[in-house]
């Protein structure tokens, strides 16, 4: 029998879920306190609306699997009550915007014998695909350094009359457009050692967050680098992009949403001719980063049914926080 899902938040990723959901399970009900949006959302679907996601779980005991698609500052606060309730939560990234929430959200899943996953759609990029598995096989050698940078563009318009921009909802750019870009760094080499940053904010007067930041940054492992990020791209996205450096190969993945081998020269592999990746999620106004959610949900699927199926866990999502935070306080404390 399929899987039966809530989703909690009828905003534009929001539909990209409930996508997802039809194909691979039964989309029961669905939460939001926009009245239209969730008006809306329920009549094309045929499900279930709730104003409140309490009265959700407590009409709908059939539901085995909560999504998040809630601005990032209530990710905690929705997964938690999902979990004390008994379901499953695949939540949208990222985790949390606190590495306490999310400790907070790992015990939960924990003491309600429950699954928490996060989404990390770009570990399904076939770029990034094959680079994990040339360090996992050695193929690079001992990693020297790294080069990550972040280049898109969001308007002002992006962040009017909505949540995004503010510390307590959205809580930073890092979070909000670049955390895949973290969980790619930690995916690859392992967790940060120690940090210098600066952020600032040079076009976006109206937000309480940055716009930009540099960071360099040295692993665990040894390896340094350098983390560049930036919104304010002039018109359009320009790149997404992860350069590695190692004792027997370098290889950079790029285009705007890390979705192409742009450079690649590793000690005995012939050049890589790889499929081309899915389109970017498109906004209107704007594009967000690759859509891979069709690899989430079979993921998750596969995750509900084996105990051991490898899917990004609720723990690697909580490693991003806490890189992200190690970030934001030294640049806070320059």
């Amino acid at each position: 029998m399929k899987p039966r899902f809530a989703l909690i938040g009828c905003g534009r990723i929001g539909k990209r879920h409930a996508e997802q959901i039809s194909r691979v399970g039964h989309l029961q009900a669905v939460c939001d306190i926009d009245p239209v949006a969730l008006s809306e959302f329920a009549g094309q679907l045929q499900a279930k609306p709730y104003a409140d996601l309490e009265t959700l779980l407590a009409n709908e005991p059939g539901i085995e699997v909560v999504s998040i698609c809630t601005p990032n500052g209530l990710h905690a606060t929705h997964s938690i009550l999902s979990l004390k309730a008994g379901k499953h939560v695949l939540c949208e990234k990222p985790l949390s915007i606190s590495t306490s929430d999310a400790r907070r959200m790992l015990e939960a899943a924990h003491q309600a014998n429950r699954k928490l996953f996060v989404v990390k759609q770009n570990r399904y990029n076939p770029p990034v695909q094959a680079v994990r598995k040339w360090i996992e096989e050695d193929r690079l050698g001992r990693i020297f350094g790294f080069q990550i940078n972040g280049f898109w563009n969001r308007p002002n318009t992006y962040y009017e009359q909505s949540w995004r921009g503010t510390r307590e909802l959205d809580g930073g750019t890092l979070f909000t457009q670049f955390s895949h870009f973290i969980d790619l760094l930690f995916w690859f080499l392992g967790d940060v050692k120690q940090v210098h940053a600066f952020t600032r904010n040079f076009e976006h007067p109206t937000i309480s967050i940055e716009d930009s930041g540099v960071a360099i940054l040295e692993m665990l492992n040894g390896a340094i680098g350098t983390l560049h990020y930036t919104v304010n791209s002039y018109q359009k996205n320009m790149e997404g992009s992860f350069t590695l450096f190692g004792e027997k190969g370098t290889v950079k993945i790029g285009g705007q949403y890390l979705n192409t081998l742009d450079y690649q020269c590793v000690e005995g592999l012939p050049h890589l001719q790889l499929p081309s990746g899915n389109e970017a999620n498109h906004y209107g106004f704007y594009q967000g980063s690759m859509s891979n959610h069709h690899h989430v949900y079979d993921n998750l699927v596969m995750a509900l049914h084996s105990p051991g199926y490898e899917i990004a866990s609720a723990l690697d999502g909580m490693k991003t926080v806490e890189i992200i935070e190690k970030i934001y306080a030294r640049a806070f404390a320059q």
